[in-house]
């Protein structure tokens, strides 16, 4: 059947340029990259920032995230706590600058949480940052924030770094996690283009974030890829703070994994799409972060087009060696790729150990993939757990990172 021919070369280069993009963007930033608008700081503009922490039903983590944010540098903000199903009588903080909040209905939606937060603001915020309730945040967090507002930008996506390497799970949770950060944050907008939203340790203007979701009600996982969507579709650019850090709780269970992942990948099923209507406007308005940004909407997770690759190298064995060449050829390229992105940031030893166990990791995600259709009535949170409290759940709000 010659006419299949056709058909499966096309199926191959679909699937198979996910592979060796990253590398191209790579060469591409090495020789356009740029570093957004540059400027001195204007030091007479404070933004006035309201920190909205959000908990889904446990409070455990709370404390400690409070007592990073009470220790930032830039001092400027008020943290308010949205304690959504919780009990709060728990809580009880001195300083002036948190206000909880604990909705009388149960609102389940990370937006729903975020805009009641807004509803309830004491004071008309400049900027709004976003952090989970598991989060810890470095000192200079706002003030990194503060250099990318000072140069026009509305919207700021930082780093979310391992707060624990605890098990193999969470190590290539946080090589994941360093992965995307290299080729969707420091790659992507140093050619021009958007830093990908992660669903905490973001920033925007108050008036960007509800111009860009009050009409809107985002239910379940995905919020971020509804905003992010949302703020290229104005034709606007999400600034990549690598300095700006906050600290992540990854998981360390399986069940864990698979929970997490069935939302992140029915999530990405869900608003992948969003790509085809970016590259469009793009190509249209001759705009390159549009165009961009749209391509690696349309990427699947990581496990599933590395799965596909597979495949299709297996099966160019028997009918087209050729072609099974370049599938060789095209993971090596994106081996090197992987290790470009662990190389070019400070990557703990417990990540290198980790990697023997990507088949393991893997293993999991495709039970995640199975699960993933009613991955929403499965979990609405991750639950996190340690060291001597192996029968209590730390429950987080929902992340809604793509993978």
């Amino acid at each position: 059947m010659s006419w299949l021919s056709p058909i499966w070369t096309a199926v191959q280069i679909i699937i198979g340029y996910n592979l060796v993009l990253p590398v191209l963007l790579f060469i591409l930033w090495l020789i356009f990259k740029r570093r957004g608008r540059s400027g001195r700081i204007d030091s007479s503009f404070q933004p006035d920032y309201a920190i909205i922490l959000t908990a889904y039903e446990q409070t455990h983590t709370i404390p400690a995230a409070v007592n990073s944010i009470l220790n930032l540098h830039y001092r400027n903000f008020l943290l308010y706590i949205v304690a959504d199903n919780c009990d709060v009588s728990g809580l009880s903080f001195d300083d002036e600058k948190v206000i909880i909040l604990r909705p009388p209905m149960i609102l389940q939606s990370n937006t729903r949480s975020h805009f009641y937060a807004i509803s309830h603001f004491q004071r008309n915020h400049t900027h709004l940052t976003i952090i989970d309730s598991d989060n810890l945040v470095d000192p200079g967090y706002l003030d990194q924030l503060n250099i990318y507002f000072n140069n026009g930008f509305e919207a700021v996506q930082g780093v979310r770094n391992a707060k624990n390497l605890n098990s193999v799970y969470a190590c290539l949770d946080a090589a994941r996690d360093i992965y995307y950060h290299f080729y969707d944050g420091r790659i992507l907008f140093g050619l021009g283009s958007s830093a990908t939203l992660a669903g905490s340790g973001m920033a925007f203007t108050t008036e960007l974030y509800a111009g860009c979701l009050q009409h809107l009600d985002v239910q379940g996982a995905g919020f971020d890829k509804v905003l992010q969507n949302e703020i290229l579709k104005k034709g606007k650019r999400i600034a990549f703070a690598e300095k700006a850090i906050v600290y992540d709780e990854k998981t360390s269970r399986s069940d864990q994994l698979v929970n997490q992942r069935s939302r992140w990948i029915n999530t990405w099923f869900r608003y992948f799409s969003f790509g085809f209507g970016l590259i469009t406007r793009g190509i249209t308005r001759f705009n390159l972060n549009q165009f961009l940004f749209g391509l690696i909407l349309l990427r699947p997770p990581l496990f599933i087009f590395l799965l596909l690759s597979f495949v299709c190298l297996l099966v160019d064995l028997f009918i087209s060696p050729v072609h099974a060449l370049l599938w060789a050829v095209a993971f090596m390229v994106f081996t090197c790729g992987f290790a470009i992105s662990l190389i070019s940031s400070e990557t703990d030893k417990k990540i290198y150990d980790s990697l023997i166990a990507i088949p393991k990791f893997i293993y999991f995600q495709i039970v995640s993939l199975i699960y993933s259709r009613k991955a929403n009535k499965r979990s609405v949170a991750t639950k996190h757990y340690h060291p001597g409290m192996e029968n209590k759940d730390r429950t987080t709000k929902e992340e809604t990172n793509e993978d």
